[in-house]
């Protein structure tokens, strides 16, 4: 039978002047992961490009009616070239087109992505081909650059405008899921 002394299991006591063993804490973590989290919300609200939450609703419902048009005029577009142009080709460009428009608009203006540029470009190049299809094709091309460079420019500004105060909207104030 083995004796008292040898069953009992000695503890390993800590000498008197010796700091405590470090247990991991919770709180600490909890803590810098606040921090962290805080710290991605501000850069965030200050960044002004990129996405923001998520992509707005279609105005289609759950139909991809946008990306569908995107799609078919993509399709029309490269039988239209490969046949050597003609109306497949205009009609897959101008339905591939406002494929475009639609996403590009409603994202911009929900304060989601800016497409500020291609958004200012568009009225910008209609202008420029109205030019042309009115009074033909000018003796130096630079004169078209006189009148689309000032509307893209302007129209540049305020779809800027715009995106800003919608995605400051957004930010402080994002749409409930």
């Amino acid at each position: 039978m083995p004796s008292q002394k040898s069953r009992r299991s000695s503890r390993k006591r800590r000498k008197p002047g010796a700091a405590p063993r470090a247990v991991p804490s919770t709180r600490r973590d909890e803590r810098a992961q606040r921090r962290t989290q805080a710290a991605s919300e501000l850069r965030r609200g200050r960044r002004q490009l990129g996405r923001e939450g998520e992509r707005p609703e279609s105005p289609f419902g759950g139909l991809p009616v946008s990306e569908l048009a995107i799609l078919i005029g993509f399709v029309a577009l490269v039988i239209g070239f490969i046949r050597g142009g003609g109306p497949v080709l205009v009609v897959g460009i101008i339905i591939c087109a406002l494929g475009v428009v639609e996403v590009t608009a409603r994202e911009h203006f929900s304060g989601y992505r800016s497409h500020a540029a291609l958004l200012a470009a568009i009225p910008a190049l209609a202008i420029e081909a109205a030019i042309v299809a009115i009074f033909g094709e000018p003796g130096q091309r630079a004169l078209l650059l006189v009148v689309s460079v000032p509307v893209f420019a302007l129209l540049f500004w305020l779809l800027r405008r715009k995106f800003r105060a919608t995605r400051q909207a957004r930010v402080a104030r994002p749409p409930a899921p």
